[in-house]
């Protein structure tokens, strides 16, 4: 019952930046921790960047200190500021977020997956 929705993927030469957004909407009782990932063709899923409700965040080497996660509790949402992007970085990537929803009287525990944004990085 709750929706995520990605925006701000695209086209851009090695070097250059993108923020990606991912909105959750819904009967929202608490989002716990939202997340990136990423999944490139014949490859696995894998972890790009994690924040918690209090704002510790996870990050892989493979992106430690080019990447940048953050959110806006008000709104739901969060973003993934990328800069010095890489060709190796081209990927479909999906917003997740966990919590609980609203469920008549009471709430229910929820995990949920965005479509996915294309982010291809040129050479």
């Amino acid at each position: 019952q709750v929706q995520l929705v990605e925006s701000g993927g695209g086209l851009v030469q090695a070097g250059g930046s993108l923020r990606l957004s991912c909105a959750a909407s819904g009967s929202i009782a608490s989002i716990n921790a939202m997340g990136w990932y990423r999944q490139a063709p014949q490859k696995q899923r894998e972890l790009v960047a994690t924040i918690r409700n209090g704002g510790n965040t996870n990050y892989p080497d493979s992106v430690k200190g080019r990447f940048t996660i953050s959110r806006d509790n008000a709104k739901n949402t969060v973003y993934l500021q990328m800069n010095s992007l890489k060709p190796e970085d081209t990927a479909v990537y999906y917003c997740n977020a966990d919590g609980y929803y609203h469920s008549g009287l009471t709430v229910r525990p929820f995990g949920s997956w965005g479509q996915g944004t294309q982010v291809t990085v040129s050479s």
